[in-house]
């Protein structure tokens, strides 16, 4: 297969591409990429990054381990901040949906990803929770319209191992997730079949 993984340079991003890579030719994309540089809040990028992307021909899936949001107390974040998350995590990633068919297969994957604040929010997390949740309802109702085209998941998962001595504070008695166990999320949305579906990994 040949597949898109945006934000392959994360900590996340990374095991999903060197899982990947194994047996597929793939594409890493981010804003720190020299060869496919994208910026998932704006969407001319997105568009130009695709418009690349075909040039190869048509790819089987595409990946989004990137996003943001801030982090602050409530009663600290501006509407500007809230729009981080706005533009970045929840409709960057729409938009990754939105214009897939630019770049993908019919019957191609997009796989999102947002993690545990949607189901179990922690202090601080107001606009993250927020904005994943969004994403997760985004996906259910996009499937339902786009199932005979495309096949669109995300994945959810607790505080990966890699990340957990930077996230432990904010997290606590959550359990750390190991790597290998989370990239099984990401196996099951773009090799399996399913669609519409919040793959959560969170224990």
């Amino acid at each position: 297969m040949k597949i898109l993984v945006i934000g392959g340079a994360g900590t996340i991003g990374k095991t999903i591409v060197d899982h990947f890579s194994k047996e597929n030719q793939v594409f890493v994309a981010g804003r720190s990429s020299a060869e496919y540089p994208v910026d998932i809040a704006d969407t001319k990028s997105i568009k130009a990054l695709f418009k690349k992307i075909k040039k190869s021909g048509k790819i089987d899936a595409i990946i989004c381990a990137a996003g943001e949001a801030k982090w602050a107390r409530m009663k600290d974040l501006s509407e500007a901040d809230y729009h981080i998350g706005l533009k970045s995590k929840l409709m960057g990633q729409v938009n990754l949906v939105r214009y897939a068919h630019k770049c993908l297969k019919r019957k191609g994957s997009v796989t999102l990803t947002t993690g545990i604040l949607a189901d179990d929010p922690v202090y601080t997390t107001t606009s993250a929770a927020m904005v994943n949740g969004g994403v997760h309802s985004f996906v259910q109702a996009a499937a339902l319209e786009m199932r005979k085209e495309i096949r669109v998941n995300v994945v959810s998962s607790g505080v990966v191992m890699d990340a957990y001595a930077k996230y432990e504070k904010y997290f606590p008695g959550h359990p750390p997730i190991p790597m290998d166990k989370m990239l099984m999320g990401y196996r099951r949305s773009v090799d399996g079949r399913v669609t519409g579906e919040v793959i959560r990994i969170y224990s």
